[in-house]
């Protein structure tokens, strides 16, 4: 396994440890949660880096590395719901757009086609997990949990937009191969 595959690996297995600080309640529990969040999250931008610079992605690390980044992002956002910082409505938006174009994905696969990471779904990761630190902190008492708020609210927006870019490019790609849809 490479180094950046085991990048990837470690950010899947820290899903329980975040998740566990939240749920644990000791002091500055959130705090803990959510340190180990923003470092399990910077392990993103140094496992591609790290794939790319050796000429070491494998087929493990591709498939791995985007359910790491959903996983570790939505465990620690539905924990911030039960911590009262972000409303469920936000989060249910997030994770019905996650399924909807993982789905998408899915269906792509299934008829030959790869349906590669668009800039402004990259994005949109990014700006939910910034949302997901931000909210972590406000829950930590860092800040007000508004600051949380609409850090979040940025990131649903970015969410459906980028779901919406997602759709509106799928039955050109599936057309353009040949595919009906």
């Amino acid at each position: 396994m490479s180094p950046a595959d085991q990048l990837t690996v470690a950010r899947a297995l820290s899903v329980p440890i975040v998740v566990v600080l939240y749920a644990w309640d000791f002091h500055a529990h959130a705090y803990w949660a959510t340190a180990v969040f923003c470092l399990a999250m910077t392990t993103d931008f140094f496992d591609g880096r790290l794939a790319r610079r050796h000429g070491r992605s494998s087929p493990l690390g591709s498939l791995l590395d985007p359910i790491a980044d959903k996983v570790l992002v939505l465990a620690t956002m539905v924990m911030l719901v039960g911590l009262h910082v972000v409303p469920s409505w936000m989060i249910a938006t997030i994770v019905v757009r996650e399924v909807l174009i993982t789905g998408l994905r899915q269906a792509a696969i299934e008829r030959g086609i790869v349906i590669a990471a668009r800039d402004l779904g990259k994005l949109k990761t990014w700006a939910q997990a910034i949302a997901a630190g931000l909210a972590g902190f406000a829950a930590a008492g860092a800040w007000t949990d508004r600051v949380g708020w609409w850090a979040m609210l940025v990131a649903v927006v970015l969410t459906c937009v980028s779901g919406l870019d997602y759709a509106r490019s799928a039955p050109a790609l599936f057309k353009r191969r040949g595919v009906a849809t």
